[in-house]
């Protein structure tokens, strides 16, 4: 598979996203995706302290065990834990890593990502805490999520010993944010690796979800809380993706590749994470990947415009 630059990492151009770890899949089902997932050339383990709960980084951990040494682990920090253990101080970070260190049973994590931004905290004593880490040799790289152009020219202006590497916001063909708001132009101006979360709009790009009719059992979004799949099954969503399933019929391609290698086009983009709660998935999302003709880009940009 290919590989990608985020800072000094070398990744694959597909990641797996690891959020079902813990909270859908148990160990035995966590260890065959991540087997699944090397075999087919991932290199890039995307998890999260919040995800399944804390179980997610306990059930990585057990299923790379020797070969740890051979993938980049990427985890992140901030979001709530609880009503104690949330945020972006100093001491939190520091600790939110040990405590990350010891469930994914590693002595450094590849990129420590800020989950969302700390208002409340200054940036630059944020990134000092960091840059703590990477100096005791902890974490490698830093990486953030959730962050707007000004937030990362703010980071930047900091003059910090380390610099965050990465952002990993949403982008799809159903979601354009990162465009519209500047931020994969800054990605790209400054060398910052763009990693989209949500690149398949919790299944809607899959291709198994058809608009107008019943949703499958066992999908994510299936089994989302109404409060939340409306947003993803709204009028207009409903409208480009039922757009983007005749455009793909016309040119025979299916929309799982077109969702990937649209994104993977994007000179900023370093990595395409989607999660996986089966090994035919992983086996799916990685043969989906294939080099798109410039006419096609420019149709589905305007498709989704």
């Amino acid at each position: 598979m290919e590989r990608r630059s985020i800072g000094s990492l070398s990744v694959s151009a597909v990641g797996l996203g690891c959020n079902n770890f813990g909270a859908r899949l148990d160990q035995e089902q966590t260890q065959a995706v991540v087997d699944a997932a090397i075999a087919s050339g991932i290199t890039f383990f995307d998890t999260a302290d919040v995800y399944g709960a804390t179980a997610s980084e306990v059930f990585l951990g057990k299923a790379l065990g020797a070969k740890r040494e051979h993938v980049i682990v990427a985890s992140k920090f901030g979001m709530p834990l609880d009503d104690q253990h949330y945020g972006a101080a100093p001491a939190y970070v520091k600790s939110a890593c040990e405590d990350s260190l010891r469930r994914l049973n590693t002595e450094y994590i590849d990129l420590y990502q800020l989950h969302s931004p700390d208002d409340t905290v200054p940036i630059a004593d944020t990134l000092g805490a960091l840059a703590d880490l990477v100096h005791e040799g902890k974490v490698r790289q830093i990486g953030c999520s959730n962050m707007s152009v000004e937030q990362l020219r703010e980071a930047r202006a900091s003059n910090a010993d380390v610099a965050f590497v990465s952002v990993q916001n949403q982008y799809s063909l159903l979601w354009r944010e990162p465009e519209t708001t500047g931020v994969l132009d800054e990605c790209e101006k400054e060398h910052i690796g763009f990693l989209p979360y949500y690149p398949l709009a919790n299944g809607l790009l899959t291709g198994k979800i058809r608009p107008g009719e019943p949703l499958p059992q066992n999908t994510r979004l299936a089994m989302m809380p109404a409060e939340r799949s409306a947003h993803w099954l709204s009028e207009a969503f409903s409208a480009k993706v039922a757009t983007l399933l005749a455009y793909a019929a016309e040119i025979e391609v299916p929309i799982l590749t077109l969702a990937f290698s649209w994104l993977l086009s994007r000179p900023a983009v370093s990595s395409v994470i989607a999660g996986a709660s089966t090994p035919e998935q992983v086996h799916a999302n990685t043969d989906a990947v294939q080099q798109l003709p410039d006419d096609v880009i420019a149709s589905l940009d305007a498709l989704t415009a």
